[in-house]
This record gives structure tokens, sequence and C-alpha cells, in this order.
């Protein structure tokens, strides 16, 4: 079982890139289709970091690349501890400090377009990290413990029983995935940003550096997706991929279909779409002694 554990994990760290990068090649190229335009070829984002990567070294001063790299350095582990069956109040927390040693870093080049970008991006990790908890702690419930292996092994698939705090973790990753209407710390468009949010001072290494930390968390986040439809057999894992493929088209769709919105209504609708499902499918738990 160990040997499992440990390959688990060598697996995402060599793969969850990989993956990471396929799925924004693919985001472009749907983008791209619904705008009726040919839009770049697939592997577009893997020749972009190898470009930022054979560029000169560059940095506003001296700690920036270091909080960057720990940054990327704790979302792999955390992703890492995810596949690997681990706590997931710990992947919760570990995700949460690779945001914030993130921001740091933004806050550190003393700009005055980083600092704005960054302020946007704590308000909307005040708005989605409720709804976190709330999933951890609904998956803990109906698990009878904290590992993700708890649920795994369950023989349960958790979706019937955490529908509503499933369609609120959905709601989330539209934050998370920094995807329109809810992009405010950054874009991956061009046209909707004058200056590019708290990352507009990375540059080379740097940026590759940030742009593949998005990979690896992409791909964290779509394993907690597949998570909702795990019950221990091989039709849980097909039905967990597929689910997860159909989650990240329609991000992408709803990226494309909706204009920015201000960071009042990330906030209150991230903490309204909380409070009813995700404490709702709680209470409801433990009304039915799930």
């Amino acid at each position: 079982m160990e040997w499992i554990r440990i390959a688990s994990m060598i697996c995402f760290v060599i793969l969850a890139p990989i993956l990471g990068c396929m799925l924004a090649g693919a985001d472009r190229i749907i983008s791209a289709r619904m705008q009726r335009r040919k839009g770049p070829p697939f592997l577009q984002p893997y020749y972009d970091i190898r470009k930022l990567l054979d560029k000169e070294k560059s940095s506003v001063n001296s700690v920036q690349d270091f909080y960057v790299f720990c940054s990327l350095l704790f979302m792999v582990i955390t992703g890492a501890l995810f596949f690997a069956g681990g706590n997931m109040l710990l992947v919760v927390f570990m995700l949460t400090l690779s945001s914030v040693l993130l921001l740091v870093a933004a806050f550190s080049s003393n700009s005055p377009y980083a600092h704005i970008g960054a302020e946007r991006e704590l308000y909307l990790m005040m708005s989605y990290e409720p709804m976190l908890l709330f999933t951890v702690i609904g998956l803990y419930i109906f698990a009878g413990g904290f590992g993700v292996m708890d649920v795994v092994e369950g023989g349960r698939m958790p979706f019937p029983y955490l529908i509503g705090i499933f369609i609120g973790f959905t709601f989330i990753l539209t934050i998370k995935f920094r995807k329109s209407p809810f992009d405010l710390g950054t874009s991956h468009h061009a046209h909707q940003e004058l200056v590019k949010g708290f990352n507009v001072e990375f540059s080379g290494r740097t940026l590759a550096m940030v742009e593949i930390l998005h990979w690896y968390e992409n791909i964290l986040l779509l394993g907690f997706v597949a998570l909702f439809f795990l019950n221990g057999t091989l039709w849980g894992y097909v039905l967990g991929v597929i689910i997860c493929i159909s989650v990240y088209i329609s991000e992408v769709l709803i990226d494309n279909s909706f204009a920015r919105m201000k960071w009042q209504v990330a906030l209150k609708s991230a903490w309204a779409v909380a409070l009813i499902l995700g404490i709702g499918n709680i209470a409801v738990l433990f009304a039915t002694g799930v």
C-alpha cells in the first residue's frame, strides 16, 4: 500500500504540469472557437514557458524569486500529499499558504499595480476559503475521517450525499481558475488587463514558475472534483475523470460568456453559496445521520 502512495506522489509531480499545460492549451483553443478565431497551437502554453525560461534573469528585488519558488514548492507538496491520500485539512491549509506566499512576492515589489492586483487576490481568497473548508468538513462527516483515502476506500460515492457542497465547490472553482466573472486578481486574457494584476512585476523564469504553479493547482482542484465520484471501483475513477473534463469545459464557457464583476459581487455571492449550500448540506448530513 505504501508503494502506491509513493507512486501517486511521483506521478503527480511529473504528470501534473503536463496535464495542466494540456488543459491550458485546450482552454485557448475552445475560447478561440467560441470567438470564431483559429487560435494558437495546442502546445502554445509550453512554447510560452520555454520562452520565459530562456530569458535573462530579472527581478525587482532579491526576495521575490524566493517567495515565488516557495509558493511553487508548497503547491507541489500539497498536490503530492493529496494524491497520496493524505489529510484534506492539511491540504487546504498548505494550499492557502502557497497562495499567501505568492501574494507576499507581489507586495515585495513595491509596485502600485502589483499591490492593487494583490489586494484584489486577497478579496478573492476571503471569498472562496469558507467554501473550501465546508467542502473538507462535508467530506469528513461523510467518510468519518480527514484522509483522502477515507473517502476513496469508503465504498460509497460522496456525490449523492454532498450534492450541495459539490455545487458550491464548482462555483468557487471559477475564482480559483481565475475565470470571468471573477478574474479580479489577474487574467489570462490580454485584452482584459492594461496591467497584469498581482504578477505585473514578474518576468522571465519567475513568471514561468507562476504559470507552472497554476498548472499544478488546476490539477489539484480537479482532483477534489473527482473525489466526489470515487467509490473504490474502476467505474468511479472513470466517472471522476469525465466529470473533471466536463467541469473544466464549463468553466471555459463561463469565462467567455460573462463580463468581469466587482470584488463585492465575488465576496457576497461566494459567501452566500457557502452559507446556503455548504452549511445547508452539512445540516442535512447531521439530520439524516449519514
